[in-house]
């Protein structure tokens, strides 16, 4: 096999809570995490010559060795010791920077490709261990679906699949930078925490509304004081019918969650006209 293709799918959190923040700088979350049906579609193939060569259809995307996919690449060459090169082809459709897990994700399919075109043979806890190198979204990208996600994000818990939902997903025209959300965090004055474990609980109910529910995200409390638009784009996905509506990740993606696709349909055409997303999509839940 000298080439393989390969969609890498964004994610959203139903739900996010911080614990605390640890000696290294890093905070302890539990987080619900769930694939979506936006996708960047990756081809890799293995060339003589050595090096990595990464090539976009989106120019703002950093094509050098800092990009997550080259650094994927270039770190499962050197643990295993892989002669050649690899060349990359990006379609990218995910929004960047945007709490979807772009980079992670891309990341994860570099992993799964180098081990199909290398023949390794990798178990998925001897990627995730490589993953957590590269960054703690890349363990949950590896296996993607539904996972409970704990510590730095690298302890995954898979869960059953959430019960079918129609999403509508937007990401507003601004930039938010997930270490400066994190360092901003006041977790001492946090009046609430997210009911994670009742989310779990709803989830292998398959009880859409009881997940709906409790979908919360306490970095909600920086990014929305910063950037009020968030806040603005959630509750009109709530006066359009959706079950909830939350930020992912760090933001500024907003999504609202939906049972009937004709009310979702109508949500996204109306968020469309009203200029709220710079990238609106309806999509749904991905197993």
């Amino acid at each position: 096999m000298d080439s393989v293709t390969l969609k890498a799918n964004a994610k959203i959190n139903l739900g996010l809570d911080v614990l605390s923040r640890r000696q290294d700088g890093y905070h302890e979350v539990k987080m619900v995490m769930q694939s979506v049906g936006i996708s960047d579609t990756l081809t890799f193939t293995r060339t003589e010559e050595p090096g990595i060569r990464l090539e976009s259809d989106d120019r703002t995307l950093p094509a050098d060795g800092s990009n997550l996919i080259s650094r994927a690449l270039s770190l499962i060459q050197a643990t295993y010791g892989l002669e050649g090169g690899i060349s990359v082809s990006l379609q990218k459709r995910i929004p960047i920077a945007a709490g979807m897990a772009g980079g992670s994700t891309d990341a994860a399919a570099a992993i799964h490709a180098a081990d199909r075109l290398y023949h390794l043979g990798l178990s998925l806890e001897e990627k995730q261990a490589l993953g957590v190198k590269l960054g703690a979204d890349v363990p949950y990208c590896l296996m993607g679906g539904t996972a409970l996600s704990e510590g730095i994000g690298e302890i995954l818990t898979a869960l059953p699949p959430a019960p079918p939902a129609c999403l509508v997903i937007a990401r507003p025209p601004v930039s938010v930078s997930t270490k400066s959300v994190y360092e901003n965090l006041r977790l001492r004055e946090l009046e609430r925490h997210p009911d994670i474990d009742g989310m779990v609980e709803s989830i292998r109910r398959g009880d859409l509304k009881g997940i709906a529910q409790r979908m919360e995200n306490v970095l909600e409390t920086v990014t929305i004081q910063r950037h009020p638009v968030i806040g603005q784009m959630k509750a009109f996905l709530m006066e359009a019918g959706a079950l909830n509506a939350l930020m992912s990740g760090s933001g500024p993606t907003v999504f609202g969650v939906f049972e009937e696709e004709r009310t979702a349909r109508e949500a996204w055409l109306a968020m469309r006209e009203r200029g709220f997303g710079a990238q609106v999509f309806l999509t749904g839940f991905v197993a």
